[in-house]
């Protein structure tokens, strides 16, 4: 890297390209060292071009000598572009290879991808042994005859992109499994790319494969596109080095954004607000020596206004653990982002005197169509110049109504205070940032805003940001609590995080710490997740070149990079619930058995969809998400086998009924996926009892995925028997012993069963206390590997008649089935007025609070997950849709607390809800047994404790719980507040319990 003072951001956006040339010995002066800025239309297909004219014409501006020129750092969303847009042209076949002895089978890689995509980029899935368990130990050894035979098949195929994802593979020092079988793929198919899971992302198996297929699909268009910048480099007679920006902020050099192109899919937005905070906020150790605090950073363009906030590290809040990109769910790092429609070019519309804004726009047609360059259409920017903004020729808006402009402006105010404190993680006002193009049509002054800062350059702060960027380091491990405490765990992780930094080439003198977070592992004693990102300024020397970089012209000319794709059409149902009517329309299949003369539902890929979201909403925030459980049952129907549900009544009364689950730590079953080892578990029992066969199966729990156990079980892929519709806790609980089962017999759990999943099984014959059970096989469970399946003592159908809740596979998929209603009817900011009606109307289930999460927290107690959310009141004129409520009011759906906040602690699960008004009174609104869930206000469905983050906008819903628990006194010992350590909170029933109606019952 030269030894310059100069550095030129690029960033791509749709519309224009953006470029600024910077000093960067004057980031304190008024202009923050920017010396020239340039706007050039976005050229496509060929955005070099584009990018070439940018950065000639600041070249041009400054005159400064090619020599200087430090580095260019370009950020771009043309990678993430080619996805979205199902580019066959520029995507590639990928070959998926997982290293597992025993797990991962039942939920295939691709699963979840959206057809369109599957079909350009499923080339191949293969296994081989190996995989970790979660302390860090050997599944299995790899076997290189395995991989070599692999090997062979992805020859034969023609496929030149590689992604090798192991389980637990971001906690392998010590083995590194996905790199040893790398070296042999590299050895058997020379020239073929191949990534590492590992090097992509961090825990959660599926997201990261996911990841990784997304990056290997695009690497050979990558490596093109980043040819052409240095092409244009070398037509520009620059020397320097070359970046890119990456998603968090921080600096990716071109070799190694060759091989992980991912890493800038968001890079955008991050430079934009990275930029914003450049130009507007305070530099320097005068900064220093105040506290720092978030600000809103705002980016105003001609569709949208995104918005983000810089937590006072100065990088961007980070999105939730997952997020999507086109259809696919990953865990890659994102900044967290919202978007209204309202932008410079939204279209304004006065209708019986009242005013709207947005969402459609005149886009980039603004200068054509808007009312103040000539046009026919009234936009926002005409509003912001009839207000008195000197853009275009305001005469010709001159004549509009005052009252219309002032109602217009007030709208946009609403809007935007709405999305702003939206994002806010506390009621104080903060700071707000205002960039983009389209910044004028903002007010100055916005309510819960300390102050509206447009800084210089505002319109090219997406490209300040790029050559800002910084470079950074990131731990994230799962470390043993054991043998040091978890602040020793945390200092030993930023040490490692800024060591990694330097390494990566900051200037040691300059790194920090931007954040760090210790996340207690759930039902795993003394294990903790620890994550770190250091940060520092660039080293005179540049980053460390990565290998595997080639940069030649084997892989086509830039005309064959740069033609336009075919776009791959999905010929395949995406969506089972396209309109209200089809969900209206449709019917589940309830048959009579002819065998039986039984009357059974059988299960559809629909009916799946609708128990898992219903499940997780049952699940009080616990019980797993159901998602990969989803995934392996509908595969199940895609290929023929059959999963039938039956009421209890239909049962013969010496029937042999089986029930369990899985049992374990969520952190596990999100790295080996929903296996079989329930019913590994089963056959164990049945054999060790003398059964030859099972006549039905009823859930453990309703809760999370669990609640799709019994389907499992049943399925005609192993036991071919009916489920219960019933289960033994109407929602779920952290425990095996907290079942209403134990409320009413004794000795109901043992003799009973649980498998690894990888050869190993335990029977646990005899017990002298309910409770003794769950603590034995959850210490077992431990040695394990963390997760077991576990088949519990056969029992009967007297039992499951007198002891279960009945019908709650009924009444997860009528949740399921309102959530999906909701979004078909766009009516989601009413969803849970409408569970409400589901769950058996205002005297069964109740709104108990809207509002914004504001604090979490989080902490390890003897394996179980602990903490608690704030919830705080949101007003009633930033509720979406809040005039849609009235029908539901008036029939007296309310929430039944408003103002100030709601606290809700949780261990797995939620145990209360309690109010806190502005005067400080305190009220329990419900405690458990009553179901307490936490709804995303935005989607309609649930959050688990996994889930929880700052800035959540929620609705909490409560449901009365089964007579069950509350009409023996040992319910409420094993399953109210005093069986959670609450002894002096009482018990008081939410409401009047409401029977769900049988799904048999009622299509039959």
């Amino acid at each position: 890297m030269p030894h310059g003072f100069y550095r030129i951001g690029v960033d791509v956006g749709g519309t224009n390209t953006d470029s600024v040339i910077l000093d960067a010995r004057a980031s304190d002066a008024p202009n923050r060292g920017v010396i020239a800025l340039q706007k050039t239309p976005t050229t496509s297909p060929n955005v070099t071009d584009g990018i070439e004219t940018a950065v000639r014409s600041v070249l041009e501006q400054s005159k400064v000598p090619r020599e200087q020129v430090a580095c260019l750092t370009i950020g771009t969303t043309h990678f993430i572009n080619a996805i979205i847009e199902h580019d066959a042209r520029r995507l590639s076949a990928v070959a998926v290879i997982r290293l597992s002895k025993s797990f991962t089978r039942e939920v295939p890689p691709f699963a979840d991808f959206p057809p369109a995509l599957k079909k350009i980029m499923n080339g191949h899935c293969g296994y081989v042994d190996g995989g970790l368990h979660i302390d860090g130990s050997q599944e299995a050894p790899i076997n290189e005859a395995q991989v070599v035979a692999q090997c062979a098949v992805i020859q034969e195929k023609g496929i030149g992109a590689v992604v090798v994802s192991g389980v637990f593979s971001p906690i392998d020092e010590h083995f590194r499994q996905e790199k040893h079988v790398r070296d042999i793929i590299r050895r058997e198919l020379p020239g073929v790319d191949v990534v590492c899971s590992s090097e992509v992302s961090q825990i959660g198996f599926l997201e990261r494969e996911n990841a990784s297929i997304l990056n290997a699909s695009i690497l050979t268009f990558a490596r093109r596109t980043i040819r052409g910048f240095r092409a244009a480099m070398k037509r520009l007679n620059l020397t320097c080095a070359l970046y890119l920006t990456q998603n968090d902020g921080t600096l990716i050099d071109a070799p190694a954004a060759a091989k992980l192109p991912i890493r800038t899919f968001s890079s955008g937005p991050t430079n934009s607000m990275r930029g914003a905070a450049y130009l507007g906020l305070q530099q320097g150790p005068a900064a220093d020596n105040h506290e720092r605090t978030a600000t809103i950073v705002v980016d105003i363009g001609g569709t949208t206004a995104d918005v983000g906030v810089l937590l006072p590290s100065g990088f961007p809040r980070q999105a939730s653990a997952y997020v999507t990109v086109a259809g696919v769910k990953i865990n890659f790092g994102m900044p967290h982002i919202e978007s209204i429609g309202l932008g410079g070019g939204s279209i304004v519309r006065v209708a019986d005197n009242k005013v709207t804004v947005g969402p459609d726009s005149v886009g980039h047609y603004l200068d054509s169509k808007a009312a103040v360059f000539g046009g026919d259409t009234l936009t926002a920017t005409d509003i912001a110049v009839a207000a008195g903004e000197k853009i275009g020729k305001p005469e010709l808006v001159s004549h509009l109504d005052a009252a219309i402009v002032a109602k217009a402006q007030a709208r946009m105010k609403t809007m935007l205070e709405g999305v702003i404190d939206q994002m806010k993680t506390a009621p104080a006002p903060l700071p707000v940032l205002l960039v983009g193009g389209g910044s004028v049509i903002s007010p100055t002054r916005l309510d819960g805003v300390s102050q509206v800062i447009c800084p210089p350059f505002h319109s090219v702060a997406n490209a300040v940001g790029a050559a800002i960027s910084k470079v950074g380091g990131t731990v994230d491990a799962i470390q043993n609590t054991a043998d040091q405490s978890a602040a020793e765990i945390v200092e030993k992780a930023k040490a490692m995080a800024v060591e990694r930094a330097v390494a990566a080439g900051a200037i040691r003198d300059t790194v920090y710490v931007a954040d760090v977070d210790a996340i207690p592992l759930q039902y795993v004693a003394n294990q903790v997740r620890v994550i770190a990102r250091a940060v520092g300024e660039l080293s005179p020397q540049g980053l460390p070149l990565q290998d595997g970089f080639v940069d030649d012209d084997s892989e086509g000319d830039d005309e064959d990079l740069y033609a336009e794709g075919e776009k791959q059409q999905s010929t395949e149902d995406e969506d089972h619930a396209q309109s209200a009517a089809d969900i209206l329309s449709y019917r589940p299949k309830v048959v009579k058995n002819p065998s039986t003369g039984v009357d059974e539902w059988v299960i559809s890929e629909l009916d799946l969809a609708w128990l898992a979201d219903g499940c997780y909403v049952l699940g009080c925030a616990g019980g797993g998400s159901p998602f990969s459980e989803y995934i392996r049952l509908r595969d199940q129907v895609r290929q023929g086998y059959i999963m039938r549900v039956v009421d209890v009544s239909s049962l013969p009364d010496d029937a042999v009924i089986y029930w369990g689950g899985h049992m374990g730590s969520p952190a596990v079953s999100v790295e080996r996926l929903a296996n079989d080892e329930t019913e590994q578990a089963v056959v164990e029992l049945k054999e060790f009892l003398g059964h030859q066969k099972v006549d039905a199966f009823i859930d453990l729990e309703i809760g999370g995925a669990n609640g799709l156990q019994g389907l499992a079980m049943g399925s005609s892929k192993n036991e071919n028997c009916p489920t219960v519709d019933a289960d033994f806790m109407g929602r779920a609980y952290p425990t095996y012993w907290q079942t209403t089962l134990c409320a009413y017999e004794t000795g109901a759990l043992v003799p009973c069963a649980i498998t690894s999943g990888d050869g190993n099984t335990i029977f646990m014959t005899k017990s002298a206390t309910d409770e003794i059970v769950d603590r034995a096989l959850r210490a077992s469970c431990s040695e394990m590997g963390s997760r077991v399946g576990m088949a519990a003592k056969p029992t009967t159908k007297h039992a499951v008649a007198s002891c279960s809740v009945l019908n709650t596979i009924s009444l997860a998929w009528r949740i399921g089935r309102t959530i999906a209603l909701a979004h078909a009817n766009n009516t989601v900011s009413t969803v849970a007025e409408q569970m409400v009606t589901a769950c058996g109307g205002p005297e069964a289930a109740k709104i108990l609070f809207r509002g914004k999460i504001i604090a979490v927290e989080r902490r390890l107690f003897k394996a179980h997950s602990y903490g608690e959310i704030t919830i705080q009141q949101v007003r009633h004129d930033e509720q979406e849709d809040s005039a849609s409520r009235s029908p539901f009011e008036s029939a007296g759906i309310t929430p039944v607390a408003v103002g100030g906040v709601l606290q809700i602690p949780f261990k797995n699960e939620n145990i209360y809800a309690k109010h806190i008004a502005e005067d400080g009174t305190e009220k329990y609104l419900a405690t458990v047994p009553d179901l307490i869930a936490v709804l995303d206000s935005q989607s309609g469905r649930a959050l688990g404790v996994p889930e929880f983050r700052y800035g959540v906008m929620v609705t909490v819903l409560g449901i009365t719980c089964s007579p069950r628990w509350t009409e023996s006194p040992r319910g409420l010992e094993i399953g109210g507040p005093g069986a959670f350590g609450y002894d002096s909170i009482p018990y008081v029933p939410l409401g009047k319990y409401v029977a769900p109606k049988s799904v048999v019952e009622e299509y039959a």
